[in-house]
């Protein structure tokens, strides 16, 4: 059963990095401004669905699976750093706090590792 859960659980978070690659694929422009309003290039938009897309992937699947999840741990706090916005739009906050769920949801999925269903 614990194998089935990680699994269940693998697969529920790695739909978030997807619908996270299909809004930045779909509809770049929200993305674009908030990457732009820190400075930095607009094109990265492409290296980071990409990343979404695979890290996604290997998540259901398994393979490397330590790696990715601490590697998308680390994106989801970096991440939030675009939401915390408490004095323009409070609502943000609750990304941030879902942010660092998602991270402490990835660092157990870390250790705990790819169970059994795994390729």
């Amino acid at each position: 059963m614990a194998d089935l859960l990680n699994l269940a659980g693998r697969v529920l978070i790695a739909f978030l990095f997807f619908a996270g690659a299909a809004q930045k694929v779909f509809d770049p422009a929200p993305v674009q401004q908030m990457i732009a309003s820190i400075g930095l290039p607009v094109w990265l938009i492409w290296p980071v669905a990409a990343f979404d897309l695979i890290a996604a992937v290997c998540l259901i699947l398994g393979p490397g699976l330590r790696g990715w999840a601490l590697a998308l741990a680390a994106y989801c706090i970096f991440t939030s750093w675009f939401h915390w916005q408490l004095r323009a739009d409070p609502w943000q906050v609750t990304i941030v706090v879902k942010n660092w769920a998602i991270a402490g949801g990835l660092l157990v999925l870390a250790a705990q590792g790819p169970g059994r269903h795994a390729r």
